[in-house]
């Protein structure tokens, strides 16, 4: 029986623009294929902080400037971004098992997830969306939108949206009949459509995004993965990150991720919510584990020479 892998893909693997995402997606897919060669059914997460922000930002400026665009709400903004970065994944998932002969369909699904209406994160926007822009620039926007913005790690300032916890996958039942008949699948792409739920069936769109690593350990849960795999930017966890003593981790229990965390090791824009992601999965898990490494590392660090695994003890 094949095991079930839920690879989150960081923003890394997906670039600034459709141009450049069209490029990257084809190394991005090299990697994927690798996995499906190795026998894995892979179920694929992603982000879309950068592109929702643009697209956002895209409607509100010709809407407001004469450019004859509608107002475009923010939900809609994560449907079009969800929709066209599941369109270049799947495309250049299917050249690269077609080139390698590799006979297996590949589908995105448009993916809804319930977010709880009384979330405090909706008090406290903290999600970057968006590119990034110097203080003057971003004054201008917030004058004239009433955005909020703040600085991100020394590299400018962006955009934050609320970043509520994800509840329930709403298409749940049509991704497990994709993965029961081994589809590689696309699915809870920007983290999911943000939905809160106004009774059975009746769901209704926030101006949210959900963190993709926390909505792909939910579907890691929910569909039985055996793994849940984080790819980012680097190949391995560190503590001290960036100081003389860097430590890079290559496995830790959830009691000592547990300990890194109230040591303040990970920063909560970045490396702080993939370890959490990663915990919410592995002790809801009997047998499941979690691995962090980067994109060029993946097929590696599953066979154990490189990244930072996860497990229960």
């Amino acid at each position: 029986m094949s095991k079930r892998l839920v690879i989150a893909l960081g923003g890394n693997a997906l670039g600034k623009s459709p141009k450049e995402q069209l490029s990257l997606v084809e190394t991005t897919a090299s990697t994927i294929v690798d996995l499906i060669e190795e026998g894995y059914d892979v179920v694929i997460g992603h982000g879309n902080g950068p592109q929702v922000g643009m697209v956002n930002l895209a409607f509100e400026f010709s809407h407001k400037d004469g450019g004859g665009l509608p107002a475009m709400p923010f939900p809609e903004c994560g449907a079009m971004t969800q929709g066209y970065i599941g369109y270049h994944l799947q495309q250049a998932v299917q050249r690269e098992m077609a080139r390698r002969g590799i006979n297996k369909p590949c589908a995105a699904v448009v993916t809804q997830v319930v977010v709880d209406k009384n979330d405090k994160a909706f008090d406290n926007p903290t999600k970057p969306v968006g590119m990034f822009y110097s203080k003057d620039e971003a004054d201008a926007i917030v004058a004239q939108t009433g955005y909020t913005f703040v600085e991100d790690a020394g590299r400018g300032y962006r955009r934050v949206v609320p970043s509520p916890i994800p509840v329930k996958i709403v298409e749940l039942p049509v991704v497990e009949q994709l993965v029961d008949l081994h589809t590689v699948v696309i699915t809870v792409g920007g983290g999911g459509i943000p939905v809160v739920e106004n009774g059975p069936g009746n769901y209704e769109g926030v101006a949210a995004v959900i963190d993709k690593d926390r909505a792909s350990a939910k579907l890691a849960l929910d569909i039985k993965a055996d793994m849940l795999v984080i790819l980012t930017a680097v190949d391995q966890v560190a503590i001290n990150f960036g100081k003389p003593d860097q430590k890079n981790l290559d496995r830790i229990t959830l009691e000592q991720a547990r300990q890194y965390i109230k040591e303040g090791h990970f920063a909560p824009g970045s490396m702080l919510p993939k370890i959490e992601s990663c915990i919410s999965f592995v002790e809801a898990t009997k047998s499941g584990s979690a691995l962090i490494t980067s994109l060029e590392k993946a097929r590696e660090a599953l066979k154990g020479n490189t990244g930072t695994l996860i497990t229960r003890d």
